[in-house]
This record gives C-alpha cells, sequence and structure tokens, in this order.
C-alpha cells in the first residue's frame, strides 16, 4: 500500500510540474488533499522547494477549509524561504498568522517572517530597508515569545542587525565628516551612540564625534567626549587619537562628563 502511495505521489508530482510549467497559468485540476500535501513534502525532502512550495499553495487553494490547509500555508511559507523567494515567504506566513493568531505554530511563523527579512540584509553600502524591517521582526520575535528557542536566535540575530545599523550610520558620518558637513556628521554619530550603545561602533564613533566638535571650535564638547571615551574605552586606539587630536592643540579631556554623552554612559 505505502509502495503505491508513493507511486501515486510521483505520478501525480510528473502531472502536477507539467501543469505548472504550461502556458496556462490557471490550470486547474482537482486532486486529493493527502496526495497534493505529500507531494509537498515529498518534494521538501528532495530539495524541489519551487515543486513543493507549488503543492502546498495547491492544497489551500483547493481545500481551504480543511486541516491539511493550515499545516499548509506554512509549509508554503518555509518552502519559499528556503527557495529564497523571501517576499513570498514573508506573504505566506503573515496569511497563516491573520488567519490563526492563536495557533501553536505562531512563533514560528513570526520567526520565519524575521529570517526571511535577514537574509536580504545587504552591506553597508547600500540600502537599508530590508536591515530595519529585520530589525523590527526579530524584536517582536524577542517581544512575543521571551521564552522560546526562536527568540534566544532572534536575539543573536538581532546584535548582528543592530550592529549593522550602527555601521551604516558610521559609514554616512565619516561621508559628512571628509565633505566637512559637520552637524551631519555629528547627527551621525550621535545616532550611533544614542541607540546602539553595546555595538562596536561607539568608541569610533565618540572619537569622530572629537574631531567633529574640534573642527568646529566647539571645545569643551570636544574634551567632554574624548573623556567619556577614556572612561569608557580607554585601552582603545580611538582614545589614543582623540588624546593625540587634544595634546596636538595644548588641551586635556574634561573629566567632567556633564555633557549628553556623560549622562548616557552614566557620568
Amino acid at each position: 500500500m505505502r509502495s503505491l502511495k508513493t507511486a501515486l505521489v510521483i505520478v501525480i508530482g510528473a502531472a502536477f510540474v507539467t501543469a505548472c510549467s504550461g502556458d496556462d497559468e490557471d490550470t486547474y485540476i482537482a486532486r486529493d488533499v493527502e496526495v497534493l500535501y505529500h507531494l509537498g513534502t515529498d518534494s521538501l525532502q528532495k530539495k524541489r522547494f519551487a515543486v513543493a512550495a507549488a503543492a502546498f499553495d495547491e492544497v489551500e487553494r483547493q481545500h481551504p477549509y480543511s486541516s491539511w490547509a493550515r499545516r499548509a500555508q506554512l509549509m508554503a511559507a518555509y518552502s519559499y524561504y528556503e527557495s529564497s523567494k523571501y517576499e513570498d515567504a514573508i506573504l505566506s506566513a503573515e496569511r497563516f498568522l491573520a488567519l490563526h493568531p492563536g495557533n501553536k505554530d505562531a512563533p514560528y511563523a513570526y520567526y520565519l517572517i524575521a529570517i526571511s527579512y535577514y537574509e536580504q540584509i545587504s552591506d553597508v553600502g547600500r540600502d537599508q530597508r530590508a536591515t530595519e524591517q529585520a530589525y523590527q521582526a526579530l524584536t517582536e520575535v524577542v517581544r512575543r515569545f521571551p521564552a522560546s528557542a526562536y527568540a534566544r536566535d532572534a536575539q543573536l540575530k538581532l546584535d548582528l542587525t543592530r550592529d549593522h545599523l550602527a555601521g551604516k550610520d558610521m559609514e554616512v558620518g565619516r561621508f559628512y565628516l571628509n565633505q566637512r558637513q559637520y552637524l551631519g556628521a555629528i547627527g551621525r554619530f550621535r545616532t550611533v551612540i544614542e541607540r546602539y550603545q553595546t555595538t562596536s561602533h561607539v568608541p569610533e564613533a565618540l572619537h569622530r564625534l572629537v574631531e567633529a566638535y574640534l573642527a568646529m571650535g566647539v571645545v569643551t564638547e570636544a574634551q567632554a567626549t574624548a573623556a567619556v571615551l577614556g572612561h569608557n574605552y580607554p585601552g582603545s586606539k580611538w582614545y589614543r587619537y582623540s588624546y593625540g587630536l587634544l595634546t596636538d592643540q595644548d588641551l586635556e579631556p574634561d573629566e567632567d562628563e556633564g555633557s549628553w554623552i556623560g549622562r548616557i554612559f552614566g557620568g
């Protein structure tokens, strides 16, 4: 019986692929829900992700009120994710959540949306819209399901995403600094310090602020910023650079950390 069922899935799958690759996109061939679903799972095991996604979508289309349809929605989302069709994966997972918000698999659906955005993150030289979306989606996973395994992985990815966003602000800030657009540069470096305080970019952001303040002649802020840098990152190269800039102008870091940066760092 199992051999017969497997053979039936293969035959139906071959016909299904032929129908999907034909010219008529609206081809509709009624199929048993179990056969369609098993075609999807069998295709997943064989890493034929496009066929799997199409099969699971057919389960929902042909048998929308069955218990199979609910499972197929999430399986379709996973199949699209595995084939790097991230937008389709997100749409499928969002549809699952809209129809079944309290389902036990809701945490996974949220996580699937988050990693679909996460894997679209590009280098800091390009648009960071996907990074922002990944940040929001990962935050949602951690907020809604803090005790889940998905939240633990999401938190790790969230830290990397936050570092990536900080890196983008640093790149823009350095560009403004090189163009002598000091107010624009200061705004970017302040964003890194205020929003991404735990990232690896903060020491450089503090140093770049010292550079910008000195270039503008705002000596007091430059000294206070250098003091915060020295207090929090005393062994870093960035503090050595800032200290060198100040001593070149016969200045010293101001240990009175009464500036906004000092307040952020608990000064």
